[in-house]
């Protein structure tokens, strides 16, 4: 397996999110910048992808984005460049993926949450998209308990064929955890359908277009205060 799979994947980060659901517990603090273990959440995130090589980081903000351009500025990381893009307006994620369409220059995009991270291999994840012959792939979670999330179901060929608004005691299922692959020719039709990838994009798509690749690993997304409280642990474990 390639281990600098990313080296030739421009790489946006989506991280102009308003985080009300921890505002409280993080007043006036990006989520990408939350505290864990003596690190803001961006160090850990820029690691991971650093371990498949990535080098170009496009990072699309908005909501305190001077906080998180002072941490870049200051902090760099070796062998990787950062570009940032701000929104005027809150722009949705398929408007700020368009938003930072000017500054890709790769064939192949990685687009992440500035507030999630899995236990994946990205390389495997790289790989899988070239072989399944689509221009859009999405890294699905196995969980046990799947409530706060809308399901995926994939078949037997790795294509998806639906996505299930989230219900409750709806119990174990494939889940996505906001990490996607595009082909570039792909990025101009994601802003056409509306601002939001997931229900104006991923969802109006016809079943089997896009692919889903399956993993089971932990997932955190820290935009609640019970995963954030968690972190710490889930970054011992993993990203340590």
């Amino acid at each position: 397996m390639k281990k600098n799979c990313l080296s030739d994947v421009d790489v946006i980060v989506l991280a102009g999110g308003l985080g009300t659901r921890i505002a409280d517990i993080l007043p006036q603090t990006p989520k990408i910048l939350a505290p864990i273990n003596n690190h803001p959440f961006i160090f850990f995130l820029l690691s991971w992808l650093k371990k498949f090589g990535a080098c170009r980081i496009i990072f699309s903000l908005g909501y305190l984005a001077d906080q998180v351009e002072a941490y870049l500025s200051v902090n760099p990381f070796e062998g990787m460049d950062f570009l940032v893009v701000n929104e005027d307006k809150p722009l949705g994620t398929a408007g700020a993926i368009y938003n930072a369409r000017s500054e890709i220059r790769s064939d192949l995009v990685l687009v992440i949450n500035g507030d999630s991270l899995i236990d994946a291999n990205l390389c495997e994840f790289v790989a899988f998209h070239k072989s399944g012959e689509t221009s859009a792939s999405i890294l699905c979670n196995l969980v046990s308990e799947s409530d706060r999330y809308g399901l995926v179901e994939i078949d037997k060929n790795n294509r998806i064929i639906s996505f299930k608004e989230k219900l409750a005691n709806q119990g174990k299922g494939n889940i996505s955890t906001g990490v996607y692959l595009f082909n570039a020719s792909i990025l101009d039709e994601l802003f056409v359908l509306g601002p939001s990838i997931e229900k104006d994009f991923f969802q109006k798509q016809p079943a089997g277009r896009i692919a889903g690749m399956a993993v089971v690993g932990e997932f955190i997304d820290i935009g609640t205060p019970k995963d954030l409280r968690r972190a710490s642990n889930f970054i011992d474990k993993y990203f340590n």
